[in-house]
Parts: C-alpha cells; sequence; structure tokens
C-alpha cells in the first residue's frame, strides 16, 4: 500500500470464508430476520456439517489461490527498492504486532479481567459527553478537557475522590482475578511484583525525611550544647 507503483497482491480467502463468501447470499435470503452474527453462526453450523468431498473442493481451490498468490508475491516483492523493502516488512511487522494485541485484548475480555480505574477527568468526561455540545465527538472531547481543565481544585475534587475510590476496586478486583488466573495455570497474566507496588505519594515521604533531617539537626543542637 503505497509503497509499490504495482498493486500489492492480495491473500486469498481459506476455504472456509471461500464458503461463506460464496453461501451468504442463500443463507440471508433463507433468514432474512437474522442479524449479521446469526447469519455467520448458521454458516458456520453449514461449514461443520459440510461432507468431506465438498469441503474438499473449498480447499483445493484454496491452494491453487495460495499457490498463484506466492508466486505473485514473489514477483511483486523482487521489483521492491531496498528501502521500499524494509519499509513493506515493518508495515508487516505493525499488522502483526497490531493483531497480537487485539487476540490478547479479546482473551483478557473473554477471561473476565477487571477494567482499568478511570481518572477523575475520565469521570467527569462520561457525566458531561452526552450533554457537552459539539461538532463531532472530537470536538466534545476539546471543549470538555479545557473546561476540565478551568475547573478549579475543590470542583475537581468529587471526580478525584471517585477515582481514588476506583483504583481501590480496581486493586481489589485485580487481586481476586489474578488469584483466579494462577489456579487456571495462568501465571503469565498475572502482574509482576513491581507492578502491584503503588507509588507512594511525595509529599508524606518529603515531609518524614524533613522532619528526620529536623530530628536530627535538633539532637546534633542539643548535643554541642551539653558540650
Amino acid at each position: 500500500r503505497g509503497i509499490s507503483s504495482i498493486q500489492r497482491p492480495k491473500r486469498p480467502l481459506t476455504a472456509y470464508l471461500r464458503f461463506v463468501v460464496e453461501n451468504r447470499p442463500a443463507f440471508r435470503e433463507k433468514n432474512p430476520e437474522a442479524s449479521n452474527l446469526e447469519l455467520i453462526k448458521k454458516l458456520a453450523g453449514a461449514w461443520k456439517e459440510l461432507p468431506v468431498s465438498q469441503k474438499q473442493v473449498y480447499e483445493e481451490a484454496g491452494k491453487t489461490d495460495m499457490k498463484r498468490y506466492g508466486e505473485q508475491m514473489a514477483a511483486y516483492k523482487a521489483q521492491l527498492t531496498p528501502a521500499q523493502a524494509a519499509a513493506l516488512k515493518e508495515e508487516r511487522r505493525k499488522q502483526l504486532a497490531k493483531r497480537r494485541s487485539i487476540r490478547a485484548k479479546r482473551e483478557l475480555n473473554l477471561l473476565g479481567k477487571p477494567k482499568r480505574a478511570r481518572s477523575g477527568f475520565n469521570i467527569f468526561l462520561s457525566e458531561n459527553f452526552q450533554e457537552s455540545e459539539g461538532i463531532s465527538p472530537v470536538a466534545k472531547l476539546k471543549k470538555l478537557f479545557d473546561t476540565w481543565q478551568k475547573l478549579s481544585t475543590s470542583q475537581k475534587q468529587p471526580y478525584l475522590q471517585l477515582a481514588e475510590d476506583d483504583k481501590v476496586r480496581y486493586e481489589n478486583e485485580m487481586k481476586s482475578w489474578e488469584a483466579k488466573m494462577i489456579e487456571l495455570g495462568r501465571e503469565d497474566l498475572v502482574r509482576s511484583k513491581k507492578q502491584r507496588l503503588k507509588k507512594k505519594p511525595a509529599e508524606p515521604a518529603k515531609r518524614a525525611e524533613a522532619a528526620k533531617a529536623s530530628s536530627g539537626g535538633n539532637k546534633a543542637k542539643l548535643k554541642k550544647s551539653e558540650e
């Protein structure tokens, strides 16, 4: 896409997808009220029950197309410059990474991973997005962000408190979920100890250090005075 003047060959359909494309119109005609999801389920069921001899027709057609695709891709790559070939490889790497990310998120959803804690701004956004005026969602988002920035500390406080409560909810739910994952043998989904440790607020730490320094200074003065 945009790398070479010659159109990049398209990967052929699998045997199953070829069956779906070919039979979808007939299934739609027989089931006009069915949703797209219901239609796909019917097609998947029909494919599952299809005799091996009929499946083989689609599989052989897929193999033929895949062989042709391999030849076309070889010819396509042969006429690319080194820079274009590198760009093509990088594009492919990003596509695979995106697919892996989507699959990972889908798996976590199926396993019931708790939703992350929301920030104060996110809570403010969800409460006011529908009522906010704006030509587009992006315009609404920008306007609400500007409004949030102008709020005083006291006006932000209720949202920040809700965000703190949501952090507690998230941590509690994550502990239960991670314990369940360990039972299922999915330790790979459990956060490391470093990730679980929450950073302490800076101010209390600074106050403690200041108190310690002050205490040390007072002791030094007292000792000097005694001498």
